[in-house]
């Protein structure tokens, strides 16, 4: 059997490249090197497989900063691609629960704050009814969800760049498990687009 057989299934999202990382060594919040395949049908294509079955947006603080600051700003602008004008609506309409100690309130509409450990939250969200559970691109959040066995899907994006160094996902001292590949694509500049389920 993959995945969970009954309930909500917890989603982790991230960007690595091909050595790995999901940042650079230098600044961890620059992801100038994500853009020129962020922008490509395969990308794009692979977060709408995504979002289309969530109905909840779990994201760090950091992380929630950047995607809410930036993806409203999407809907109706001149030339947007569609697909990510229907990510951005689905952001905004979306219930968000974002991780945080030092946020006291939410500045956005449909968002929790919760000051819990990742595991404990997404836990609590499963014995709730709704879709998918979407860990959207926050390492801190993905990490400890891993580490937990919280994850039913892992989703990848292999971009073909190697960082030479930075932060990596996969940290040594994870739990033995077996992952079934539920989904595979190939794109433009050599980009992966990968969908593994947790065998349970």
């Amino acid at each position: 059997m993959t995945a969970q057989s009954a309930g909500r299934r917890g989603v982790a999202n991230m960007t690595l490249s091909l050595d790995g990382r999901y940042a650079a060594p230098d600044d961890p919040l620059d992801m100038n090197w994500v853009m020129p395949y962020a922008h490509t049908d395969i990308a794009r294509d692979h977060m709408t497989g995504l979002h289309e079955s969530a109905t909840t947006a779990l994201l760090g603080r950091v992380n929630a900063e950047g995607f809410l600051g930036f993806w409203p700003t999407v809907i109706g602008m001149e030339g947007a691609d569609p697909r990510d004008e229907a990510f951005a609506r689905w952001l905004v309409g979306a219930d968000k629960v974002v991780l945080s100690s030092t946020l006291k309130e939410a500045p956005w509409e449909r968002t929790a704050i919760v000051d819990r450990p990742a595991a404990e939250a997404v836990s609590d969200l499963r014995a709730s009814e709704g879709g998918d559970i979407l860990a959207l691109s926050s390492a801190s959040v993905i990490k400890a969800l891993l580490a937990a066995d919280e994850v039913d899907r892992l989703a990848l994006t292999v971009f073909p760049v190697f960082l030479g160094g930075g932060p990596r996902l996969f940290d040594d001292g994870l739990p033995a498990e077996r992952w079934a590949l539920a989904g595979q694509a190939a794109g433009e500049h050599g980009t992966l687009a990968l969908v593994y389920d947790r065998v349970r």
